[in-house]
């Protein structure tokens, strides 16, 4: 469980969301998990279950179905799933969709999806990457041809997260494609929409029980009522919510750090190696002891995000640098702890194995680490 009696971004409303957090999960999530990470989803009863609780999109506006609580619930749900070791689409229609359609949506738009989102009726999804292109989204191909009153959606997306629950899918498509990246427009298509169809639930390294999709588009129309914001202007949408994203994907990398240090130091003490613990080898201590100084800085830093972002000040690249810094914790962390439990941790009965396993993609997505080097060394 984790220690969250020093923490600083956090009141206690967010405290005692912590705890319903903590019953859910324990009532709805945990008891199932290796289930769901050998059928590759987390079924729509479990997404109700705690669409029901009140933990889905807290930061939804009253008006629209939802609580109207700060980005720190989101970031407190993130912690408790990430410890926990699921790997659950929750958060991304929590932290990412559920703003484009707040922020950027028409009335009609706000009250036919928002309300179902934040009760786990509508799952959602966004697609961005392509298979030409991942970090640079100014590459994308897929278009999306004015017909009329319509919009006639043609390419494929790959690795969506959500893909093969989601209801209603947030397509990154070009509007115009001589203008660029001002030529990119966020059109809604839903499921069961003819030209739409879902590929195969792709086979990954890790994160198994995320249903990551491939999506295809062949002359699939939509109404242009259907646009997400502005015309044209996706791109520049995609950007606004970046630092968002990027701090979600911290604040669950710390989480699982933590996690794979606290089962490195249960191993360790219990495991018997030439008559003593492991524990008790001063390589395992010294390891450990390095671990917690960086974990405890690790803490301090999310805090300090966590409040800037809910003041409306955190940078893109003070997010890209939280992004970076933090999954590289992460994947340090659960290789060290992953090594401390000798032949022990390559064996999948092990929650390191899946917390290691989990950990390689997240300096990938949300723009690679390599990418977030790039965005902050602009800002020097």
């Amino acid at each position: 469980m984790l220690d969250t009696s020093y923490r600083t971004a956090y009141n206690e409303d967010h405290e005692a969301f912590r705890d319903t957090v903590r019953k859910v999960f324990a009532q709805h999530l945990e008891p199932d998990l290796d289930k769901h990470e050998e059928d590759g989803i987390v079924p729509r009863e479990v997404w109700k279950a705690v669409g029901e609780a009140g933990l889905l999109c807290p930061t939804v506006k009253e008006e629209n179905g939802g609580l109207g609580l700060d980005f720190g619930f989101n970031c407190v749900l993130c912690e408790e799933l990430s410890y926990l070791g699921s790997s659950a689409g929750f958060t991304l229609q929590s932290d990412i969709t559920a703003n484009y359609f707040e922020r950027l949506g028409t009335e009609e738009q706000r009250q036919k999806y928002l309300p179902g989102m934040v009760s786990g009726d509508i799952i959602t999804a966004i697609a961005m990457t392509e298979p030409g292109a991942g970090s640079d989204l100014q590459g994308i191909r897929t278009t999306a041809v004015e017909d009329g009153n319509h919009l006639v959606i043609n390419g494929s997306k790959t690795y969506i997260t959500n893909g093969q629950n989601a209801d209603c899918v947030i397509v990154v498509a070009k509007t115009d494609p001589s203008q660029g990246a001002k030529g990119t427009t966020l059109v809604l298509v839903d499921a069961g929409t003819p030209g739409f169809e879902r590929g195969r639930n792709l086979d990954k390294i890790g994160q198994h029980s995320a249903d990551t999709s491939e999506l295809f588009f062949n002359d699939c129309r939509v109404p242009k009522t259907n646009i997400l914001g502005g015309e044209g202007r996706g791109f520049i949408h995609l950007m606004e919510e970046l630092p968002q994203e990027r701090l979600g994907i911290a604040v669950g990398a710390q989480a699982a750090a933590q996690r794979a240090f606290d089962e490195a130091v249960k191993f360790t003490k219990d495991r018997k190696a030439f008559g003593k613990t492991v524990f008790d080898f001063q390589n395992t201590r010294f390891t450990l002891a390095d671990l917690k100084a960086k974990l405890q800085v690790g803490w301090a830093h999310l805090d300090w995000a966590i409040k800037k972002h809910l003041a409306g000040e955190l940078t893109t690249d003070e997010a890209s640098a939280a992004k970076l810094w933090h999954t590289d914790l992460q994947w340090e962390a659960c290789d060290t702890a992953l090594q401390l439990h000798g032949g022990a941790g390559y064996m999948n009965e092990y929650t390191i194995a899946r917390l290691w396993r989990d950990a390689r993609v997240t300096r990938i997505f949300g723009g690679t680490n390599e990418i977030m080097k790039e965005v902050i060394s602009r800002s020097i």
